[in-house]
């Protein structure tokens, strides 16, 4: 079972927080009022359901019977960050001196867990800490949202019903076999909970009691967290001791093969002359890989193998993966470069999120009501960039980069 279409990321909500991992996008439209009476019709059609007959009459009448609709749900949908920002943007925020730093420690922390859970499953154990990282900050923000209410409210209104009534049934039937406290149960707008953001059908398939309590708790059990992800990479075909691949650099005028799908061997990237990144021949134990190309030819590229596929098969976003792959370097070694060697094609590259949050507290010195400087980027935040962009004659597009928080900078102490 494959977490590919996780309408959350952690970091659409966090963000992955605000529903959940690093990039809040809260909406600046007003929130649709769900009718009640709609949604109990829809409630008691499902109960039939083939998805529910698993459910028992008390489970089902237990968690449903109060139960009303989520409407700030719906505007998220499409606003998944790592399908709806830059490329340059989102591994800004993702991959920061922060986060690596983070993920360096966690990594010497858990080292002896790690070193047990590879040799169960294979998984490379900065991978395994990266994910952990990139979906709930080394389990520091793991979503709010009661899971009952959120799949239910899918369940029944806008797009992917479908789906999302597996997740419902899933999640009712982790509380039915008393795997996670119903307190607990909570997560990202689209259902995904836990420390790594697990889907509740992918809890049910993938979940490992790794701690040997008798529960599979990615909630409160780092050991189970870790090892479930571990193990849903290996079911996903992780290949132990392969690299999920490199950055390399194309030859001038490049015009070859450019997708991760079309995959071939070392030979034939040679042969298109392509090379390492820093202008080195390409390392000849390279298992087969395809050619990652994010913004285009005049961007970074990387060649990819299967192991970069298990990640994407985890959050369905080659950004995501990427940034997944990125990270697992950099806690693998001691390099302090956070970005690639070929920068990305903008004048105006994205911000950390130790750079969002000096935006904020300037903003707020302008007088703007934005909230507590969290390095989250939401409603309130691009309102405020939107206004300050229109006073200074930038483009209004309410997106925090470099450009703007050179402006506030250059002028810290103005109000609007």
């Amino acid at each position: 079972m494959s977490n590919a279409y996780r309408l959350t990321l952690t970091l659409a909500c966090l963000l992955i927080a605000p529903c959940l991992t690093s990039v809040a996008h809260a909406q600046d439209t007003t929130l649709p009022v769900l009718s009640q009476t709609e949604f109990n019709q829809c409630l008691a059609g499902l109960r039939h359901g083939d998805s529910f007959a698993r459910i028992s009459d008390d489970t089902w009448k237990h968690y449903t019977a109060n139960l009303t609709p989520d409407g700030s749900i719906l505007p998220l949908l499409d606003k998944q960050p790592e399908f709806t920002l830059p490329a340059w943007d989102y591994m800004a925020m993702l991959v920061d001196k922060e986060r690596v730093a983070d993920g360096r420690a966690a990594y010497q922390q858990w080292l002896p867990l790690l070193r047990q859970i590879q040799s169960r499953y294979g998984v490379d154990p900065a991978i395994v800490v990266s994910v952990w990282g990139v979906e709930s900050n080394f389990g520091k923000i793991t979503g709010g949202r009661p899971l009952v209410q959120s799949l239910g409210t899918l369940s029944c209104f806008g797009r992917r019903q479908a789906y999302f009534r597996t997740e419902f049934a899933s999640a009712l039937q982790i509380l039915q076999n008393g795997d996670i406290a119903p307190d607990k149960l909570n997560g990202s707008w689209a259902g995904a909970f836990g420390q790594t953001q697990f889907m509740p059908s992918t809890f049910l398939h993938t979940a490992v009691d790794f701690d040997g309590d008798g529960h599979r708790d990615v909630v409160g059990s780092v050991p189970d967290a870790l090892a479930s992800t571990a193990n849903f990479l290996h079911q996903a075909g992780y290949r132990t001791g392969e690299p999920w691949g490199l950055e390399v650099k194309l030859p001038a005028g490049y015009a070859g093969s450019s997708t991760r799908k079309n995959k071939h061997d070392v030979a034939y990237w040679i042969a298109q002359g392509i090379t390492q990144a820093n202008g080195k021949p390409l390392p000849p134990n390279l298992p087969d890989t395809g050619l990652l190309l994010p913004t285009g030819t005049q961007g970074p590229a990387f060649l990819t193998g299967k192991n970069f596929d298990t990640i994407y098969s985890y959050n369905a976003s080659e950004n995501y993966a990427l940034a997944i792959a990125q990270l697992s370097t950099l806690v693998g070694n001691h390099n302090d470069s956070i970005g690639f060697v070929t920068p990305w094609p903008t004048d105006d590259p994205g911000l950390s999120r130790a750079e969002n949050r000096e935006l904020q507290t300037l903003l707020q010195a302008r007088g703007y009501d934005i909230g507590m400087p969290d390095g989250l980027i939401g409603a309130k935040t691009r309102v405020a960039i939107r206004a300050e962009q229109g006073r200074l004659g930038m483009p209004v597009d309410g997106r925090a980069g470099q450009k703007m928080l050179a402006a506030l900078r250059a002028q810290p102490g103005a109000t609007h």
